[in-house]
This record gives C-alpha cells, structure tokens and sequence, in this order.
C-alpha cells in the first residue's frame, strides 16, 4: 500500500466520492437502486460482524441481542445499512459519514423503525482527536474510497479502546476482481454506476494487514464474501480474490 505523502485541502476524504454518494442518499434504503449490491451483501457482512464479536466477547452467537453494552462505531455508514442491524441486536451504535445527505437519510429511516441511533456529519478525523471511543470500530466498503487507506486505517485504530476489535470490509486488488467489480458489476450487469470503484484503490489483504499491524493491530483474521450467481447470494467463504472482510484486535497496554 502506498502512504500518500501529499496533502488534500479536505483531508484522507475524496471530494468528489462524497458528493457521488451524497447524490444518490434518497436511494439508500431501496433494495433495488444503486446501493442494491450493499443490501445483497449485508447479510453476509453482518454474519461475519454478529460471528467475529461474539467470539472476540465471548458472546451466545445465537442470542438475538447479542451486541448489549457494546459501544460501536460505523465510520463511513452512508444510509445506515449496518447500523441498523448493529442496534437491532443490542449494540449503542454510532454512524458517521461526510456526506450530511447520507447521514439525513439514515437518521429519517432509523426514526421511521423505532431505532435510537448516534448519526453524525462528520470525519473518523474528528472522534480520533476527541476523547471518546468505542468497543468496535467498523469501515466497510470504504478504505478503497480514500486517498490514503493506511492513515485511515490508523485513525480508525486510535477510536478504538484497548480491547476493542476492528472489522473491515473491501475489495481485493486482482485481475479477477477487476473482471466482477468492475467490468461486470458496472459495465455488464449495471449492478453499480459506471466509476464507482477504481481499481488501482482497491487494497490487497497483505497491504490491509501491513497497515492494521502498522496501527498496533495484531489477530488479524480474513474472510471472504462470494457471489453464487444460481442462488443470487453472498455468503462468507476462504476466497479473498474479490471481497474480503477482517477483523483485527487492539491490544491492552503492558
């Protein structure tokens, strides 16, 4: 992974990935807009999540409020697609985005379903300076938006309380991933706008765990999510060659 050495007048955010998301937050919570790849894919995302704290926590796996007492942080949350689900099973969520649309559209769903949810306009920049943090920190789908994934990365980290675990989520960098997502999920299938990855921001799981290490992140752990085309599902699987997820424990002091 490159560690980008140059400035950016709006910090580790890319200003025209904002506003491409910020464009389309009206459609957030339609399984059948532009984020429908997300919603196929939460079920698979939220099983590794709900599996990786219940062990890290040693929680009942199988407890429908599993999550009660954790303080969680989703940075990047757009419409609150995880978020949601995260509440649901006991968790004191916290949802932050740049992009104020987002961060509106998420606020009017999550009070339409009843959900107390802590959403901000606001960059993982600003919790890191602050005092507070969290028992999980969560980035899904979005390192591979950012000008510089490593400092994003040890941000994340620094949100995090000694003890806490870090689950992450993107899109491996391999000539097979650029022939799924994104020759056919945007050209062929139309599953996504044409642009909405590039792929030379798409990070390996080498370079992922080099700057989780680089954070003082240690356990890390590897998942993959696949698409099965006959069933129209994803699931978790050892294949990393396209989507992957991670988890990544920060250590006690000693």
């Amino acid at each position: 992974m490159t560690v980008s050495t140059q400035g950016h007048s709006d910090g580790n955010v890319d200003p025209r990935e904002v506003q491409r998301f910020a464009e389309i937050a009206e459609t957030w919570w339609d399984p059948n807009g532009p984020f429908r790849p997300l919603h196929k894919i939460g079920p698979a995302r939220l099983s590794f999540i709900r599996n990786a704290l219940a062990r890290h926590y040693q929680r009942d796996s199988g407890g429908v409020r599993i999550l009660d007492g954790l303080k969680i942080l989703d940075v990047g949350c757009g419409g609150g697609l995880i978020c949601e689900p995260l509440a649901r099973l006991g968790a004191q969520v916290t949802g932050i985005d740049p992009a104020e649309e987002s961060i509106s559209a998420a606020e009017v769903h999550a009070n339409i379903n009843g959900l107390d949810i802590d959403y901000r306009a606001a960059r993982i920049e600003q919790i890191a300076s602050s005092e507070e943090r969290f028992d999980a920190v969560m980035c899904l789908e979005v390192v591979e938006h950012v000008p510089d994934p490593a400092a994003f990365i040890s941000l994340c980290a620094t949100a995090l309380k000694p003890g806490g675990l870090m689950i992450a989520s993107t899109l491996n960098r391999t000539l097979k991933s650029f022939a799924l997502a994104i020759v056919a999920a945007e050209y062929v299938l139309g599953w996504v706008d044409r642009g909405t990855h590039r792929w030379d921001r798409f990070v390996t799981p080498d370079e992922l765990q080099s700057a989780l290490e680089n954070a003082d992140l240690t356990d890390v752990r590897f998942e993959g999510v696949v698409y099965n085309p006959l069933e129209d599902r994803w699931s978790t699987a050892a294949d990393t060659d396209v989507n992957y997820m991670a988890a990544a424990l920060k250590p006690h002091a000693t």
